[in-house]
């Protein structure tokens, strides 16, 4: 049997931090054992002692935030944690990555993800654990999801000896920017990519417009248009997100620039979408160009690849095969005044859903193996 990757990024959505712990299980052969292993995983968990761990480590990681491909400090203390579980780990991957295994190394293997990178966001929420690091943070829960699948490993590590395959724990580098892992066919989130133009035009004083070439009227133009991609050429029951994020020009009130520098980002649930997002915005841009009497190139930023959707492969459910992705709420609106969406300064967790998703992590992988072995 080959092996794969099962992706528990447990996003940090803003949802009820509620869990039915047997949700997910109810349609596999495993029934009751089932159940029972994973009250016992979250029970584990929950324990006093063992909230503190987790607490502690996600506090570290928090204090210490990262960026893409820099995460030396935060792969440095996964591996002490580990080395404490006496859990082998093969280190360095992709510069700053490691692999942990569990069991045998026989197969079937199933695999734990968790992206470690922190965001340039300069943290404003004031709590004694705030982000020691100037104008960086984790404000998408990165240092929750490093956090959970430790404690998923302390879960799973004490029940080695009854694994009936190998766990792979996979920690992740430059999720953020770099589009991170690479998924497989099926759609529950959008993929998402960016572009930058530059509208050229010919600048001049303002007074006298008539003798520039306005590279702003432009750019008017083809934000407006850009926006039918959306609501003119898409069907509405297929989601797909265009916006334009900024505009540069130059800043004296009296001058009309020579160029003007643009761009956004752009969300689609199918690999053809982008492909279609991508031309029409380079024609829309191109010809507005073209009418003012400007030029214009246009920059998708390929150097960093597009994120592609995420896809949930539906046989997971029934502990078959394929790539998944399970949300996790970490909102508390009785302990916490202002809740903030994702990437905002203000962005914070309640600490309590750390153990339930250690305790996802390890049951899903756990119960996977036994339900293989019982197929066989």
């Amino acid at each position: 049997m080959g092996s794969f990757c099962i992706n528990l990024t447990l996003i940090l959505a803003l949802l009820s931090t509620s869990f039915r712990y047997n949700s997910w299980a109810v349609d596999t052969n495993l029934g009751s054992e089932t159940e029972s292993l994973t009250q016992e995983l979250l029970e584990s968990a929950r324990q006093p002692e063992f909230l503190d761990w987790l607490r502690r480590i996600r506090r570290r990681i928090h204090e210490k935030p990262e960026l893409s491909f820099e995460e030396y400090e935060t792969s440095q203390l996964i591996r002490n944690e580990l080395d404490s579980l006496d859990i082998k780990y093969l280190w360095p991957v992709a510069k700053t990555s490691l692999v942990g295994t569990i069991g045998s190394g026989a197969q079937p293997w199933f695999g734990l993800r968790a992206d470690m990178d922190a965001l340039p966001i300069q943290e404003l929420v004031d709590w004694e654990c705030k982000s020691k690091i100037n104008g960086k943070m984790h404000a998408y829960g990165h240092d929750a999801h490093v956090t959970m699948l430790l404690g998923a490993a302390r879960l799973i590590q004490n029940r080695k000896d009854k694994l009936k395959g190998t766990i792979k724990l996979v920690f992740q580098p430059a999720e953020e920017g770099y589009a991170g892992a690479s998924y497989i066919p099926g759609p529950i989130m959008a993929g998402s990519s960016r572009f930058t133009a530059i509208m050229q035009g010919k600048g001049g004083h303002a007074a006298i417009p008539h003798k520039t070439r306005d590279p702003i009227l432009a750019v008017s133009m083809a934000v407006l248009a850009l926006q039918q991609l959306v609501s003119r050429e898409t069907d509405p029951l297929e989601p797909r997100v265009l916006s334009v994020a900024f505009v540069d020009g130059d800043q004296a009130g009296n001058v009309i620039p020579a160029s003007v520098r643009f761009g956004g980002t752009f969300r689609f649930m199918t690999l053809e979408r982008y492909s279609y997002l991508k031309q029409r915005i380079k024609e829309i841009i191109d010809t507005r160009a073209c009418v003012h009497q400007c030029s214009a190139t246009v920059d998708f930023m390929e150097e960093m690849r597009p994120y592609p959707p995420t896809i949930n492969d539906p046989p997971i459910y029934d502990h078959k095969d394929g790539n998944c992705i399970f949300f996790i709420g970490t909102q508390n609106k009785t302990a916490t005044s202002a809740i903030k969406g994702l990437h905002s300064p203000h962005f914070t967790i309640d600490e309590e859903v750390l153990p339930i998703g250690a305790a996802l992590h390890a049951a899903v992988a756990i119960c996977y193996l036994d339900a293989h072995a019982n197929s066989k």
